[in-house]
């Protein structure tokens, strides 16, 4: 079960402050004032061992007739529908409003588990304005400070209490792959012409499909879970709700998956949307295998249009750009099998072992054709490298001064490892350790 953290509440009060907080980044705008927030920001953090996706909302505004506060209205209460464990942030400075009653309302109608954070303690003479929230009857009340993370671990303590494991593992051995992408790149039709009937609803219209649907596949000598990724609530004319809905879908099929089938159109290229899916792919350590669909619908589809298609695609994809590229039609059934080939492949990069013994002798003539620059006089000394036991390939360099190797020293080894032992679609991480 994904473990899915939504933060609600009404304009201003801080949820954005605090979703930084928790992701440690600085992906949300704050300002102070309300409806910064419109698009839903999603980010994953991780508190004491355990891993959360977090998800942003806008302030939620009920009875207004302003198209944005009505378009984020809808999002919240979906955002809601999908999470696991709810924040509901409140402000300790204007106290108790109409609007937190009525989003208390809402989430008391949804069931799910609610810790109310008074935002905006930030100062002793603040402490203790918190207790008016309980009247709102939603949870237990923690006094917290965004913007400073001033009660944030106090708050994550009981929150992980209500996640059913550390990290998102597959419940099967067969490798899971997931089909991703923005509303209508042709993901059911990809799985319909894969399983070879007509399992999944495909129509013109974006968010067709509601919920994700596994399907164990096994012919041409493949056999592995094929999930479907989940559409929307059937609301045809609502664009906002569909990027939205494609995204909080995407993040439940992503932490379940090994591969991610990462699908485009032809016809529109990369755009931001997409962009934001892929990067979440990269962010849960998953393989990826960019499938380029409705290829058919391309008139020059010479070997100079492919190469410079895919060019393109690299470039806007780094600067992880290591990925394989498909281009292929799911209605033709153009290549499709050749993505399952690639896809396996990637499978396999991603549970790949390197011998230590292997990996020193390779790694270590690399590193002392091209040692670590020193700093302040000092030289660091990489003396031995292992990969970690994780899902996903990670390797530790040994050494004498880890805290002094840059960032660009990092990627030149992964660039080294990938270009040794070949690790396409698969996101590498490098740490540093002491020895």
């Amino acid at each position: 079960m994904s473990n899915i953290v939504a933060i609600v509440g009404r304009p201003n009060v801080g949820k954005s402050t605090l979703f930084n907080r928790l992701t440690e980044s600085q992906n949300a705008i704050t300002e102070e004032m309300s409806g910064v927030t419109r698009d839903r920001i999603y980010g994953k953090g991780e508190w004491i061992g355990y891993e959360y996706s977090v998800i942003d909302t806008g302030g939620y505004v009920k009875g207004s007739d302003d198209i944005f506060e009505k378009e984020i209205r809808k999002q919240v209460e979906l955002a809601i529908d999908e999470a696991n464990v709810i924040i509901f942030v409140v402000d300790v400075t204007t106290g108790v409003t109409d609007l937190d009653d009525k989003v208390a309302k809402l989430l008391r109608s949804s069931k799910k588990k609610v810790f109310l954070a008074a935002n905006k303690v930030d100062n002793t003479g603040r402490v203790g304005l918190s207790s008016e929230f309980w009247s709102l009857g939603v949870g237990e009340v923690y006094d917290i400070a965004a913007a400073s993370g001033s009660g944030t671990g106090e708050l994550l303590d009981d929150i992980v209490k209500e996640f059913q494991s550390k990290t998102i593992e597959s419940d099967s051995d067969l490798p899971r792959f997931a089909i991703v992408g923005k509303p209508n790149v042709g993901k059911s039709s990809l799985a319909n012409a894969l399983i070879g009937e007509e399992r999944n609803i495909v129509t013109p219209i974006s968010g067709t499909t509601r919920d994700s649907v596994n399907t164990r596949y096994s012919a041409f000598g493949f056999e592995f879970i094929l999930i479907d990724t989940a559409g929307i609530r059937k609301r045809a004319k609502v664009h906002e709700d569909i990027e939205y809905y494609s995204v909080l879908r995407s993040v439940r099929t992503i932490e379940s998956a090994d591969v991610c089938i990462f699908m485009i159109d032809a016809t529109e290229g990369i755009q931001k949307q997409d962009l934001n899916i892929f990067y979440m792919c990269e962010k849960n350590h998953k393989g990826v295998v960019v499938l380029v669909n409705k290829w058919d619908l391309i008139e020059d589809k010479g070997t100079q249009s492919i190469k410079e298609a895919e060019d393109a695609i690299r470039e806007q994809l780094a600067p992880f750009n290591d990925v394989p590229i498909v281009f292929t039609s799911a209605i033709t059934k153009q290549r499709i099998h050749k993505a399952l080939e690639v896809a396996m492949k990637v499978y396999n990069n991603r549970i790949k072992k390197i011998q230590t013994s292997v990996l020193n002798e390779v790694m270590q003539k690399e590193i002392s054709h091209f040692p670590p620059p020193s700093l302040k006089g000092k030289y660091v000394n990489i003396k031995y490298i292992t990969q970690l036991p994780t899902h996903a390939p990670a390797f530790a360099f040994y050494s004498n001064l880890p805290q002094y190797i840059p960032d660009s020293y990092k990627r030149f080894l992964e660039n080294k490892i990938r270009g040794h032992f070949d690790f396409e679609g698969v996101p590498v991480r490098i740490f540093m350790r002491k020895k």
